[in-house]
């Protein structure tokens, strides 16, 4: 058995991210890594224009503008957002913009239609306008060639729009690491039909599926292989035809149907490590068919998912270049005391409200998907610890799986604990 930041450091050390690039369109770019540089095309505003409705003018035409000494501006026309600026405008004169609408050349400040007043056809002014009043200015957000996101990046939802905005249409990316999800047990039955005696209804592949989907791999879902050594070896070596990483669920422990390093070893592969110092997820394996990884996750389901979001997703993202492979994480205060009596560290469900209060949820074994439903993310407590109440904890988020992330949530950048 080995200590997880050993595993972690393994993992990462035998793996190389992957060559190459795609383009694909925004609509498609949420969780995917970017291969390049991307800069912007134009800028943004890409020109002078209003941000009200409201009249164009020359702030120096008004200068002596007040309530009793009105200034008479007569209206040279109108310029409706999308259209061309066109001709300067003349001194002395006002036109008609709407919010977005391009600054005509010459005018330098803007009246909103709420002050505007209007006596025979000509547009009373009755203060004066600083320059640049109501105008948002050419490039005041980002310039072009502005670096917007570095090589390495992982895209999210609030990185699409200033893309848009700055002229990406298509956007190159790493290529997506081909996952196959391989659960294994002669127990399991797919949700939808009658629950047959003896059976229970297989859940790590759906999450599994969406879990790779969301950090950019493409997973692979394969149907249940029963717990014969040469079924699995079959299932492993026919998976790893158009696979770039195979992942296992189940068969990992000590049982005498835990068969999946027999069947690594009868596909022509070996078991890097067996073991890892951890709960919930202690028999967590690391083999290898040819060049592909195999990562072996416990088939109990939070078991599954804790080994998956702290072993597995970091080494799929490293597959894409990824530059940051933590997870999300936030300070918040326990409402109570958390215990590990245990000899591993114990990452334990909490839920963090908007207030930073930390509480455990649901049952705390590696069988409880309720728990895991109603969870934030995990407080890792040390062997033989208990945290107080009060104390100041990290909760690792489960960014993919969190039923809710507040505002305030803060990216990982911290070193793994």
């Amino acid at each position: 058995m080995i200590e997880e930041n050993e595993a972690r450091r393994r993992i990462l050390e035998s793996l190389a991210p992957r060559e190459g690039e795609e383009e694909v369109p925004l609509s498609l770019l949420c969780g995917r890594v970017l291969s390049r540089d991307l800069r912007a095309r134009v800028d943004l505003p890409p020109a002078d224009n209003s941000s009200v409705d409201g009249y164009a003018l020359r702030a120096a035409d008004i200068s002596g503008a007040s309530t009793d000494a009105p200034v008479r501006l007569p209206l040279a026309g109108s310029l409706p957002a999308g259209a061309a600026p066109g001709d300067p405008l003349p001194p002395g004169h006002c036109l008609r913009l709407y919010t977005g609408s391009f600054l005509p050349p010459g005018a330098d400040a803007v009246l909103m239609q709420e002050d505007a007043a209007w006596s025979d056809g000509d547009l009373l002014v009755r203060r004066p306008l600083r320059p640049r009043e109501h105008v948002r200015l050419r490039g005041e957000d980002l310039r072009a060639r502005v670096l917007l996101l570095e090589a390495g990046e992982r895209v999210s939802v609030r990185h699409l729009g200033v893309l848009a905005a700055a002229g990406h249409a298509l956007v190159p990316v790493r290529p997506r690491p081909r996952v196959a999800l391989i659960p294994t047990g002669r127990e399991l039955q797919s949700p939808g039909d009658p629950l047959r005696p003896g059976a229970v209804y297989e859940s790590n592949r759906v999450v599994l599926e969406v879990l790779c989907g969301r950090i950019g791999a493409l997973p692979r879902p394969c149907p249940p292989v029963p717990d014969d050594t040469g079924a699995i070896a079959e299932a492993l070596a026919q998976a790893a035809g158009d696979s770039d990483v195979l992942v296992t669920c189940g068969g990992v422990s000590v049982g005498d149907h835990d068969l999946v390093p027999d069947a690594i070893r009868a596909a022509g592969g070996s078991i890097a490590f067996h073991g890892v110092r951890m709960q919930p997820g202690k028999p967590f394996l690391l083999g290898w068919l040819g060049h592909r990884p195999v990562f072996g996750l416990p088939g109990n389901p939070v078991s599954a998912i804790t080994t998956f979001m702290l072993l597995v997703r970091p080494a799929l993202l490293h597959l894409q270049g990824a530059r940051r492979l933590e997870l999300p994480q936030r300070r918040g205060t326990l409402s109570v005391p958390l215990a590990n009596g245990g000899d591993r560290p114990h990452y334990l469900r909490v839920r963090i409200d908007a207030q930073g209060t930390v509480e455990p949820v649901g049952l705390q074994g590696s069988h409880a998907l309720r728990g895991l439903s109603l969870a934030d993310g995990w407080v890792r407590v040390q062997p033989r610890e208990t945290l107080p109440a009060a104390r100041e904890v990290t909760v690792l988020f489960m960014e993919e799986i969190a039923p809710s992330l507040d505002p305030v949530l803060e990216s990982g950048q911290a070193e793994h604990p």
